[in-house]
């Protein structure tokens, strides 16, 4: 065999055995890390290792609606604290996750109420966000499991779609989730929630794309029920900074029913 020729058939072997281990790479448990990776990575986006942000509640329902502006605290994934600012007549209601627990405060009467695990789900303050919502009292990444549904270009964007499942006793309400991912930037653009039997209980879109606490975030979110479609709740971040100075101590009981 001459030297080019040797050359040749090597060079094939090679790309042979390279094409071999990218396929096998890309059928692995790898893709399922990458994939957890990136939910992982959503499912803190707006939340870092500690961060302080200013942001608006917009609710309608079938027969009112309203505004709400808040302050957000978190420390991790254990520690959180919402205070409504405005309007007057909510100003100082708050929501404090410290540790297992999840507190409310309702200044209006003075008291401080426990939120027990099976109220995590229920409306916050008659949004259509939750208390879970708000507090992150749940982690996805801990509590499902996921796989690629789909990957590949809509409407002109390459994207990520996910399916969540929930691992055998996980203490979730959902029955499955669904998640759209943009590729080039790792920001989702929507999610979907179903219950146990399949059907689709709520949608939440991400849109506002903007750099505030110097990390892209999606600084609008809104969440629309399958069952009442003219119903919203829309989120709106004007502030947010991460990395900031807290500590646990500032997650407290005493700290819920301060007026700031």
């Amino acid at each position: 065999m001459h030297g080019i020729d040797r050359y040749r058939t090597v060079r094939t072997l090679v790309t042979q055995l390279l094409s071999t281990s990218l396929l096998v790479l890309l059928s692995s448990p790898l893709q399922a890390q990458t994939a957890r990776e990136i939910i992982d990575r959503v499912d803190q986006l707006l939340r870092g290792e500690s961060s302080r942000g200013q942001i608006t509640m917009e609710i309608t329902t079938e027969h009112w609606s309203r505004s709400l502006d808040m302050e957000i605290w978190s420390l991790g994934v254990e520690h959180s604290l919402v205070r409504v600012q405005s309007p007057a007549r909510e100003a100082g209601t708050a929501t404090l996750k410290a540790g297992q627990e999840v507190w409310n405060y309702l200044p209006r009467v003075d008291r401080t109420i426990k939120v027990p695990p099976s109220l995590m789900m229920g409306s916050w303050m008659g949004s259509h966000f939750t208390n879970d919502d708000l507090v992150k009292e749940s982690r996805i990444v801990d509590d499902y499991d996921f796989e690629i549904s789909f990957e590949g270009e809509r409407e002109g964007v390459e994207v990520w779609e996910f399916q969540l499942t929930p691992r055998p006793e996980a203490p979730v309400v959902w029955g499955r989730i669904d998640e759209q991912v943009r590729k080039a930037d790792l920001m989702p653009t929507w999610v979907r929630y179903y219950d146990e039997d399949g059907g689709l209980v709520r949608t939440m879109t991400f849109s506002g794309y903007r750099t505030m606490g110097d990390r892209l975030v999606p600084a609008s979110m809104l969440v629309i029920p399958a069952d009442n479609p003219e119903e919203h709740t829309e989120l709106t971040y004007h502030e947010l900074d991460f990395d900031i100075s807290l500590d646990e101590s500032f997650f407290s009981l005493r700290n819920l029913r301060a007026r700031r």
